[in-house]
């Protein structure tokens, strides 16, 4: 692969941030699993080429459509054509899930009147979406957490 395939940068430039990627590393092995850098390295360029990888199918599908913007239905098409059908479930149904958390049913946009989080709800918030990722990776129902209510969307409370 040509060093410049990624548009404008160097292969080297493309990266993810090494230090989230060795916290989902760690986070899906048993506790008593050691990970060598070397190897956490290798993970890491491993989901940067799979990227690189469903990007460009995802845009060949696009440019076959006669289209400009790459769409979901594309990176869908594009795991199906490159073997990775398996996955296509439940990468829609992540999709569905995020389309369900970040959008606004009545403007279809983001809530405008929402109030911020604070950083330990943000953090918490993150942790719970990292336990339900887990879960559903490992095949196990994510486990219901009773130490706080769930919180009405005040996105719908505006639209009752």
């Amino acid at each position: 692969m040509d060093p410049m395939d990624i548009v404008g940068k160097t292969k080297e430039d493309a990266s993810l941030p090494k230090a989230t990627m060795t916290k989902i590393i760690k986070e899906m092995l048993p506790p008593d699993v050691r990970v060598a850098r070397d190897t956490q390295d290798l993970l890491i360029d491993c989901c940067v080429e799979f990227i690189n990888l469903v990007s460009s199918e995802s845009n060949e599908v696009c440019s076959k459509e006669d289209r400009k913007t790459i769409a979901p239905e594309h990176v869908l098409k594009a795991l199906q054509v490159l073997g990775f059908g398996e996955y296509i479930e439940d990468v829609y149904a992540a999709y569905e899930q995020h389309k369900l958390e970040t959008m606004d049913p009545v403007r279809g946009g983001k809530c405008a009147n929402v109030r911020e989080m604070t950083e330990e709800e943000a953090a918490a918030e993150q942790q719970r979406m990292f336990a339900e990722a887990r879960a559903r990776m490992n095949g196990v129902a994510p486990t219901v957490s009773v130490t706080k209510p769930p919180e009405v969307d005040p996105c719908l409370e505006a639209n009752s």
